[in-house]
């Protein structure tokens, strides 16, 4: 059992010879990479623990009133997930592994959802982690297209989705459409790395 989160409906994308994720911003090679692409590259699984940063959140809501959807104690799951290592797809795009900084200025890698969402008025799904997070192997940070050995699920962002272990679950972001490497984090306000720490 592995909870399901999404912002809007799930996206119907049933025609994978016609899918298509881009890679660009602030790198010397702009590209869109197929789903034959990503299963050339070296396939890696990984054990990693998914959490919605709004597990307990009725919990917490009875100390004092937080927004978002009201979970109990089950926005969590476990899975073994399956696919290309985000650091080797970023190595096509001519971003060596263990970069913090390109040379254009970018910092941050965003990715963005085929999905909408509330939050974004309708405007597609967002978040980013920093590009030496993204850059580096032994982060664990997957382009993923299996999960418990199956291919992964219209629930569970089919076909490829990011998985960033360690973090919170909206990061991971599913239904993947863009890869785009910027100088700044995500300005969605709830995905704000500042905005999370930042004391209330």
């Amino acid at each position: 059992m592995f909870y399901k989160r999404n912002h809007g409906p799930i996206p119907v994308l049933d025609d994978p010879d016609r899918y298509f994720v881009t890679v660009g911003g602030l790198v010397r090679k702009n590209l869109a990479i197929s789903m034959k692409d990503i299963r050339m590259l070296p396939k890696y699984t990984i054990v990693a623990t998914l959490q919605c940063a709004g597990n307990r959140r009725t919990a917490m809501s009875k100390k004092k009133t937080v927004k978002g959807v009201g979970w109990d104690v089950g926005a969590l799951g476990n899975a073994v997930w399956g696919g290309a290592k985000l650091s080797d797809v970023l190595k096509l795009a001519e971003v060596p592994e263990f970069t913090a900084v390109t040379e254009a200025g970018g910092r941050h890698v965003e990715f963005t959802s085929v999905d909408v969402c509330k939050e974004e008025n309708g405007g597609p799904y967002k978040a980013s982690i920093p590009l030496l997070q993204a850059t580096n192997p032994e982060a664990d940070v997957l382009i993923a297209y299996e999960m418990n050995g199956e291919v992964l699920s219209r629930d569970h962002g089919y076909p490829l989705r990011v998985v960033v272990p360690g973090t919170i679950g909206a990061r991971s972001v599913k239904w993947l459409d863009k890869i785009e490497v910027n100088a700044n984090e995500c300005q969605v306000r709830i995905f704000s790395y500042s905005l999370l720490l930042k004391k209330t």
